[in-house]
């Protein structure tokens, strides 16, 4: 049996914390399958968050995307899921990640050092913990030794990592339940995102079907030419922001944009903002996120869906209120339907 396609609400940007429980409980009564909570930008903690959640909502699947590894122990994230699992039983997603050095080191103050090596480990001692085992877990990053967990969630909950480059993508086959791609996965890059995870899972003994494969989505719904060139130059900013970071950086030279990293890089070295955001071409743009009609924006996740995704995380890059309900309801169940096939 092929699983059913999600389609998810991802509550980011995050305009304040009555805001994003009232976005969250209203994803669920517009007919959303997921609810996802990002950790980024020193916005509301997520896992704090999706407690919340957890215990005023009864239908909706509540995801993280993603927790940094390096800032809670396994341990202590452990005690907090258990309690989240309990109040929402069979809902809850841990989405796990390396972040990038600029967050772990410059914001949370903690060496970001062998990030792979510390998602894997981090990994496999939550799998220890989730087991009821007393730990027995000494790594080359992680150690730990007699924690055991008073409740463990029933259920067990599902582990998705996430994941941009090949050695990520190959370990989230080997070890997730899940990977969650992001906006740096463009869709002509799905397939080798696919043939990576299909080498993780083959290593691990199981088959890449076996996982489920999400993608988050910022996007802007537009109705015109000129809403067209404001979203356009707000992603332009928005991918500045996130090529400041080498990991980032990395990915768009596989994506082919040497030159335009090496002007970033010249950019950022010089604390020129103006040429950082001048080297991301309309094309970069383009093929990163998604903006445009409704029509355009659902023929694209329809696409994603085609090409192997199973669960959409949409995130509506809306500044006020009445924006984000205009184009968080275009995805809402009463204007889109995952199951219809792409081009329908």
């Amino acid at each position: 049996m092929v699983p059913r396609k999600r389609i998810g609400l991802m509550l980011w940007p995050a305009p304040g914390l009555d805001a994003d429980f009232a976005r969250g409980r209203w994803a669920e009564q517009v007919g959303f399958d997921d609810v996802w909570l990002p950790d980024a930008e020193g916005m509301q903690d997520p896992i704090a968050l999706a407690a919340t959640l957890a215990v005023s909502t009864r239908r909706v699947r509540i995801c993280t995307g993603v927790v940094p590894v390096f800032n809670r122990p396994a341990p202590i994230l452990a005690t907090s899921v258990s309690v989240i699992a309990h109040h929402a039983p069979g809902r809850f997603v841990l989405g796990l990640g390396s972040s990038t050095g600029n967050m772990v080191e410059r914001w949370y103050g903690v060496p970001f050092q062998r990030p792979l090596t510390h998602v894997r480990e981090y990994v496999q001692l939550l799998r220890q913990i989730f087991a009821g085992e007393k730990t027995a877990f000494a790594g080359a990053c992680l150690r730990s030794h007699g924690f055991r967990l008073q409740t463990l969630p029933q259920p067990a909950v599902p582990l998705h990592v996430g994941a941009m480059g090949p050695r990520m993508l190959q370990l989230a086959g080997e070890l997730a339940d899940g990977v969650v791609l992001n906006d740096f996965t463009p869709p002509d890059r799905l397939a080798f995102a696919m043939e990576q995870l299909d080498v993780g899972a083959r290593r691990g003994g199981r088959r890449v079907e076996d996982l489920e494969i999400v993608k988050r989505r910022a996007y802007i719904v537009t109705s015109n030419a000129a809403e067209n060139a404001a979203a356009r130059e707000f992603f332009r900013r928005y991918f500045a922001f996130y090529a400041s970071a080498p990991a980032y950086q990395e990915v768009m030279l596989q994506l082919g944009y040497a030159a335009a990293v090496a002007e970033i890089r010249a950019g950022y070295a010089g604390r020129d903002r103006a040429r950082v955001t001048a080297a991301i071409s309309d094309d970069m743009v383009s093929r990163i996120f998604l903006f445009g009609s409704a029509e355009q924006c659902h023929a694209q996740a329809r696409a994603d869906y085609a090409a192997g995704i199973g669960a959409l995380a949409m995130s509506p890059q809306a500044a006020t209120a009445e924006a984000f309900a205009r184009s968080a309801g275009v995805f809402a169940a009463a204007a889109f339907n995952p199951a219809a096939p792409a081009g329908g």
